[in-house]
């Protein structure tokens, strides 16, 4: 529920975006996951100075982390400045649960369930037709083919970054770290890397009180309380479940495009809506007899079965689990 209600909040980015046309997408991710990161390693301080041996403990997974932060909202943005909201949102969340389990696979040696695949597969087949309805919507001629690949090639970047974020936060956790240290370390490190972006792009944003309000929404409501409530989650769930699940976001967008900026969606667009609901339906639904999250099911599978051990018996988010086990 954490990582549904912070792909809610995601989604009214797009939105609210259309609010400060005058500020670029360069400097409309860098004040969202800038301000987000730094706000978060904040408030986060104290438990980063009583786990910071434990953060020592993994430097290249933190370095991974906060470089994918800092990477993911000049890709994100300018990818749907170039190929639209819809389709920019789409691919970079889109082909992020795909790249999440492919880095899992090959770093944790993490089997991919029946049921992930079956929620991945209807909540993919739904952002194809979100896509697909974005692109009809735009009308021929409303961006050149140049623009479009350039910016399909930026989302799939994000989705790539995004993976690699939520996957270094996720490993941090199952090693004992608080969901907050770990969050506040690798997005207040990201956060440092965007300043310079910041300071470059962001001007505009001082331009009015619109574009400000603007600003101050996307780094505090999506980005840092969606953020945190992410982290919570990210203690429970792999990061390959999280980024399925943020699968709702692109599906959120549309929706507000429609009720709030006053676009077209045709059928299709809601038959990919409705296909994303039932992914969501399929990976959070409990299975007969399983009293745990979806996920319960594979951390019983026997020794050997990889890192699904790693979100095992996991302590409330914020609190240090007394036998965390360690990722294959």
């Amino acid at each position: 529920m954490c990582v549904l209600l912070a792909s809610v909040l995601w989604g009214t980015t797009g939105t609210a975006a259309t609010f400060a046309p005058d500020v670029g997408p360069l400097a409309v991710g860098a004040v969202a996951m800038g301000l987000g990161g730094l706000l978060q390693a904040l408030i986060a301080a104290p438990r980063i100075r009583r786990e910071g041996p434990l953060l020592r403990r993994r430097p290249g997974v933190l370095a991974v982390g906060a470089v994918a932060v800092a990477a993911y909202p000049p890709a994100f943005y300018s990818s749907m400045h170039l190929a639209g909201v819809t389709t920019g949102t789409v691919v970079s969340i889109g082909s992020a649960p795909l790249a999440s389990a492919l880095i899992e696979r090959l770093a944790d040696g993490r089997r991919l369930t029946r049921r992930w695949i079956t929620g991945a597969a209807l909540g993919l087949s739904g952002t194809l037709l979100l896509c697909a309805a974005g692109a009809d919507a735009g009308g021929p001629g409303t961006r050149s083919a140049g623009s479009t690949v350039l910016g399909v090639a930026l989302g799939l970047a994000a989705g790539l970054t995004y993976a690699l974020y939520s996957w270094a936060a996720h490993r941090l956790i199952g090693g004992g770290v608080s969901s907050g240290a770990a969050m506040g370390t690798v997005f207040g490190t990201g956060g440092l890397l965007l300043a310079p972006v910041l300071l470059l792009t962001g001007a505009p944003l001082l331009e009015s009180w619109t574009n400000a309000a603007v600003g101050a929404y996307m780094a505090l409501v999506p980005m840092f309380l969606g953020y945190v409530l992410f982290g919570w989650g990210l203690a429970h769930v792999p990061a390959s479940t999280a980024t399925t699940l943020s699968l709702l976001e692109p599906a959120v967008a549309a929706v507000l495009a429609v009720l709030v900026v006053g676009e077209h969606l045709s059928p299709a667009g809601w038959a990919g809506v409705a296909l994303i609901v039932g992914c969501l339906a399929v990976l959070t639904a409990r299975r007969r007899g399983t009293a745990g999250p979806p996920e319960a099911a594979a951390r019983r599978s026997p020794p050997g079965a990889g890192a699904e051990a790693s979100g095992a018996h996991r302590a409330p988010a914020g609190e240090h689990p007394s036998h965390a086990p360690e990722v294959a």
